[in-house]
């Protein structure tokens, strides 16, 4: 199965013969072309046009980070999957409000059970979360009811807040507490690792598109604007408790990440290069890892789990079989 590969210092990255090659102070790396999906770059990397070439021919994403860890932008190669037709069915259904807000309610529908599902497996180990879970009962009928994407996505906002709240709860931990969501820069600790968790997300669903007919660029819950890409988003809401969040706690729950994987960094808190290439590693491990789907019959990862969700959505647009987002049953 093909990875993602991090290239997390400076170097230079180059074609030799047919496979890649990562120079780097301490020496050559080669990287078998075959075994790679996508290539994310957080350090300074010397690149020319015969790599880029190159990266198209083999259908390989790159996907560019700052100092700051945060996301900047893709090199996307020519795409070979996009179609015409799929475009126009995307723009369709964006540009006719009763189709636009059916499906961004989907997104967010799974996003809000999703989350209700996380709470109830940390409220069934004995975390107090009873008030958390009530608000979101009362709010969640509410996704159904409204007309406009402003008034799902202020829905969506309230009870992410909420949500987020019972972070001190579950996590316990003096020294990952959430006080209140702040991006760009984070404030705290937490913070930092929920803004890289959703970062790293965001870019794995843009990796996961390239791979089908859509277009990443009209998305229905955020706006398609002046933005570069949006579907991947409106894809990653419904995936970022059960990815994201649940890993943030496993971490902080077994004291794999501590306050000195983080500096601070342009007036917030970011991961240091330890702390960040913990992260990435267990992300990794966490989106590789399988699972029974209960449809299927087989077991799946959770990468792979993305990809079926962006075929449902193109069943969805071609009139083939209505969308129903991934719910999670554990």
């Amino acid at each position: 199965m093909k990875k993602s590969i991090y290239i997390l210092n400076d170097g230079e990255l180059k074609r030799e013969s047919n496979t890649l090659c990562l120079i780097m102070e301490d020496g050559k790396k080669f990287i078998p072309v075959e075994d790679v999906s996508e290539l994310h770059v957080f350090g300074e990397l010397n690149i020319n046009k015969r790599l880029l070439e190159f990266l198209t021919e083999k259908e390989i994403i790159l996907h560019f980070y700052n100092h700051y860890n945060y996301y900047v932008g893709s090199y996307y190669p020519r795409e070979h999957y996009n179609s015409g037709y799929m475009i126009v069915k995307q723009a369709e259904h964006y540009l006719a409000p009763e189709q636009r807000i059916k499906i961004a309610r989907a997104f967010v529908t799974g996003a809000v059970k999703n989350i209700r599902q996380v709470l109830v497996y940390y409220k069934n180990r004995g975390k107090n979360l009873s008030e958390t879970l009530e608000y979101i009962d009362q709010l969640a009928p509410a996704v159904d009811k409204v007309n406009s994407i402003e008034e799902l996505m202020a829905i969506e906002g309230n009870i992410r807040e909420k949500y987020y709240g019972a972070f001190d709860v579950i996590i316990g931990d003096p020294d990952f507490v959430f006080n209140e969501r702040s991006r760009r820069p984070p404030q705290n600790q937490l913070n930092a690792l929920i803004s890289f968790g959703n970062t790293l997300l965001y870019t794995t669903t843009l990796s996961e598109i390239y791979r089908t007919h859509l277009d990443p660029r009209i998305g229905f819950l955020h706006t398609s604007n002046f933005r570069r890409f949006s579907l991947n988003l409106d894809v990653a809401e419904i995936f970022k408790p059960i990815i994201v969040d649940r890993l943030i706690f496993n971490l902080t729950g077994k004291r794999m990440i501590k306050k000195n994987h983080f500096q601070k960094k342009l007036g917030g808190i970011i991961l240091n290069e330890s702390g960040r290439a913990l992260f990435i590693k267990e992300f990794e491990d966490k989106i590789a890892t399988t699972f029974k789907h209960r449809e299927l019959g087989r077991h799946v990862s959770y990468r792979r789990l993305i990809r079926m969700e962006l075929y449902k959505l193109e069943k969805h647009l071609i009139g083939e079989k209505e969308y129903e987002p991934f719910l999670a049953r554990w």
